[in-house]
């Protein structure tokens, strides 16, 4: 059990360190950027199966998802490059937050 959280853990700090970019990269494209750039390397580095799949259901279901919380008034956002909405960063940390859980409901099956 204490390999497999290890294995949890590792797999969860990309996105601890793509949430801790939030407030030190205050220009939504570069950090757009930025993430994708990470996700091409952390891909690179490993790819596991159907992770990108995992990827495109992220970036393209949270895109959906969000707009419709935002359209309904339940959510709102501060920064609002990405379709006047949102920030465009976002379903870039979606989609790999995807990924994430992917592999790590994989390894708690095991």
């Amino acid at each position: 059990m204490t390999r497999k959280a290890g294995v949890v853990l590792f797999y969860a700090l990309p996105i601890v360190l793509m949430i801790s970019l939030i407030p030190l990269i205050q220009n939504d494209y570069v950090l757009a950027g930025v993430y994708g750039a990470c996700i091409v390397a952390l891909l690179f580095i490993k790819r596991e199966k159907n992770d990108l799949i995992a990827l495109a259901f992220g970036i393209i279901g949270i895109t959906i998802a969000e707009s419709f919380f935002i359209s309904t008034g339940v959510e709102t956002f501060a920064r609002q490059s990405f379709l006047g909405m949102m920030p465009l960063w976002l379903p870039f940390l979606w989609g790999y937050a995807f990924v994430t859980i992917k592999r790590t409901l994989r390894v708690l099956d095991h």
